[in-house]
């Protein structure tokens, strides 16, 4: 057995038994919370080590795409494959998410799979890990205060904006910068290419949901703000007749 197969067995099995484990003692919140749990833990371990890659490791991908992948790379791939390979698992299995998380999770198991293969631009897979995962806790938080009770305040309002601004700044504004470094550059293969284009329109698809929401939300807060308005207008025009 291949020592790559063998380690994304390993991180495998270490996704699911920390997912049991969160069962076992945390039970009473149900299986999707404890999901979200791991998530959460995944998005943010995966921050901080390919946050660490890109600016401290290097090198630095925007100006060196298509490198050899490094011992450090190899290992942050290895250990968010077996977690998409784990809530791939889930996701069909409960039939939580729609097709465009699936196919973010396919592409995301195809692609680090490929760069593992290739053994280059790992460090392009790594700074998309970075740019995906970062806008996650957020993502994550806002459905423990949906799910607790406490979304509608003033700190589920905060974690929506962050949220909106954190994505169309990494996802779309950086992400693209990312995309035509790496089409430009001569030394990426034209499959990685191909990759980073498919994840880049992908981007672009969750954007359109998330202006869609922004809008909903928006409106949604200026006519109960309209309303509060009128109503102080009613009052206001009671209290000076009496």
């Amino acid at each position: 057995m291949s020592p790559l197969v063998l380690a994304v067995g390993v991180c495998l099995a270490g996704w699911i038994a920390l997912y049991a484990l969160l069962c076992y003692t945390n039970g009473t919140c149900g299986y999707e919370w404890n999901c979200r749990l791991v998530t959460l833990f995944h998005g943010i371990l995966a921050v901080c080590i390919t946050a660490y890659l890109g600016y401290i490791d290097g090198p630095w991908p925007f100006t060196n795409p298509g490198t050899k992948n490094t011992p450090l790379q190899i290992t942050a791939m290895v250990v968010s494959l077996g977690y998409f390979i784990f809530d791939m698992g889930w996701c069909v299995y409960f039939r939580t998410e729609g097709l465009v998380m699936l196919a973010h999770h396919t592409m995301s198991i195809l692609g680090i799979m490929l760069t593992l293969w290739l053994g280059e631009s790992g460090i392009e897979s790594c700074a998309v890990l970075f740019g995906s995962e970062i806008t996650n806790p957020l993502l994550q938080t806002r459905w423990f205060l949906k799910h607790s009770g406490r979304y509608d305040s003033f700190l589920g309002d905060l974690v929506d904006v962050l949220f909106v601004l954190l994505f169309v700044f990494m996802r779309i504004f950086v992400g693209g910068n990312m995309l035509y470094c790496e089409l430009t550059s001569p030394r990426p293969k034209f499959i990685i290419k191909c990759g980073g284009v498919a994840m880049y329109a992908l981007s672009w698809v969750f954007m359109a949901d998330i202006a869609r929401f922004a809008y909903r939300k928006s409106h949604v807060k200026y006519q109960h703000w309209m309303n509060r308005h009128r109503m102080a207008e009613v009052n206001g025009q009671h209290m000076k007749r009496d």
